[in-house]
């Protein structure tokens, strides 16, 4: 489960980024062709953010999908698996434009700025 580990990093980055801040949400845009498991993101991130200023903040994610050009004929296309054939022509040499994303859009600050009683600053995990 890979989304143990993605999910840890994106709080360790948050949590480097913004120091001691609280934070109250989080963005994430992770695509439809990124291979991330995003359900398995939410199950995660609250135990990942657990003791950390990330703690209890909402987790809001936009899943782009995914979007293709044919090489051979030029149509662009819209991609709902990893399977990328062009509806056009039916030739499988198409270039992925997007729906591989996995990026932090944006955090919200809390406006009780002070970290949990006893949080780090940084992550610790058992």
């Amino acid at each position: 489960m890979h989304e143990l580990s993605i999910t840890q990093s994106i709080v360790e980055a948050i949590v480097e980024r913004m120091g001691g801040t609280r934070i109250s949400a989080v963005r994430l845009e992770i695509g439809k062709l990124s291979g991330v498991l995003v359900d398995s993101v939410r199950f995660c991130f609250d135990l990942v953010a657990e003791g950390t200023t990330v703690q209890g903040a909402r987790l809001v994610i936009d899943e782009p999908a995914g979007g293709a050009r044919c090489r051979d004929c030029t149509e662009e296309f819209d991609v709902e698996d990893p399977i990328v054939l062009c509806p056009a022509c039916g030739s499988a040499d198409a270039e992925v434009l997007s729906g591989r994303e996995l990026r932090i859009k944006s955090v919200e600050v809390s406006s009780a700025c002070a970290p949990p009683a006893g949080a780090p600053t940084t992550p610790e995990y058992g």
